[in-house]
């Protein structure tokens, strides 16, 4: 072995150690997580409701409906998940924190309340996302660790490829019919190798949901470094006079407004801030439970006026890409076949920590044989001997 592969082989092992244990917890975590919209559907019965061909009830009417169950807290988000799912009122309570009040978005009936921490799947994504560690120290050593584990799978596949032609057919294969540790060695070889492409990808789209720099990052390279500044100007209100106008609330007024400007449009979020020169803002997402391909609004909270429009045929390619990374990152970008091929990499990167220490461990069994039998069969010379 050349002295660069002697270093390429160093750092794949000890960076294998170092990163392991979050590794698996991380994939392990991603599997799960993949189909956890599906699960949930079939698991719990609130998040569907009968489809009506009538309107939906006004944000403000849902938002005094939720608010009615806790007098001291505030909302500032609403979902409408889509013509046959459930609204959802985010609320935040002093005592009880947040709260999603899960109502039918036809008739303002209240059919589910949940706390986040105490769904099964929100744990998990905060196990994969933080460790269940404080948010910045967790984010920290999982994005530390999915860095090196790039670098391991880099490293990886320069040790795998093979040399000659002739090997190529062998490194490509599983020998399922060889003995325990071959087979072992090959999963950690071949499987590492077709798991790679779709891992990194995975990897990175994973950082930039965390890390505002990997947002950046990518935000900038796809747009060449050209500058779109409306996509970077957040609007605030710009009334002179802070008082809300007589009519209709301006949430309502804006959800009516975005419903008649994006109509293909199957789920929205209204957002609507606390501060003085705050803004209400609605997204319409063109797909139920998909984040990509969405319309965006703002709104002067106090007269309701326009203050920006962004149109995903409008935005830019750094911001598409980022508007599509959580659909990337579970694989709902290419559907059900999409989140089959995310969760095979995921339970593939899983294995690789375990099937990699087992090939180190193995072979360090075996050096140790070897000094051992050249200890027995060339013993040291005794000075005594023969008296």
């Amino acid at each position: 072995m050349t002295s660069f592969k002697k270093t390429i082989l160093f750092m794949h092992r000890w960076l294998g150690f170092i990163t392991g244990l979050v590794v698996f917890i991380v994939s392990v975590t991603g599997c799960i997580f993949c189909f956890q919209d599906e699960i949930q559907d079939a698991v719990h019965s609130y998040r569907k409701v009968e489809f009506k061909n009538g309107p939906y009830l006004a944000p403000s009417v849902l938002k005094q409906t939720a608010l009615k169950s806790y007098p001291g807290g505030t909302a500032n988000y609403i979902y409408y998940y889509g013509k046959d799912r459930p609204a959802a009122v985010l609320v935040n309570e002093p005592k009880l924190g947040l709260q999603y009040v899960f109502m039918n978005p036809y008739t303002g009936l209240i059919t589910h309340t949940e706390n986040p921490q105490t769904n099964f799947f929100i744990i998990v994504e905060y196990i994969h996302l933080y460790l269940l560690l404080p948010p910045k120290i967790g984010s920290l050593i999982v994005g530390i660790s999915v860095i090196l584990f790039v670098l391991i799978m880099i490293t990886g596949i320069v040790l795998w490829w093979p040399k000659r032609k002739t090997d190529r057919k062998r490194s490509f294969t599983i020998k399922w019919n060889g003995r325990w540790r071959r087979v072992n060695y090959d999963l950690h070889n071949v499987l590492g190798f077709y798991a790679t492409g779709v891992a990194i990808i995975l990897a990175v789209t994973g950082l930039s949901i965390t890390f505002n720099w990997m947002r950046d990052g990518i935000y900038n390279t796809a747009n060449q470094g050209k500058i779109y500044t409306a996509e970077k100007t957040a609007p605030k209100s710009d009334s002179l006079l802070k008082v809300i106008t007589k009519g209709k609330p301006v949430i309502d007024r804006a959800f009516a407004e975005v419903q008649n400007r994006s109509p293909a449009a199957q789920m929205f979020l209204i957002y609507e801030d606390n501060a003085m020169s705050g803004a209400v803002g609605v997204t319409a997402y063109a797909k139920t439970l998909h984040y990509y391909k969405s319309d965006s609004y703002t709104f002067d909270k106090y007269s309701g006026r326009q203050l920006q429009y962004l149109p995903h045929t409008s935005k830019s390619p750094g911001m598409k890409m980022n508007d599509m990374n959580y659909d990337i990152h579970v694989g709902q970008i290419l559907g059900i076949t999409g989140k089959i091929i995310a969760f095979s990499a995921s339970l593939i990167c899983a294995g690789l920590p375990a099937t990699g220490f087992i090939i180190w461990f193995g072979k360090r069994k075996k050096s140790n044989k070897r000094k051992h039998g050249a200890v027995i069969s060339h013993p040291p010379k005794n000075k005594f001997a023969g008296k």
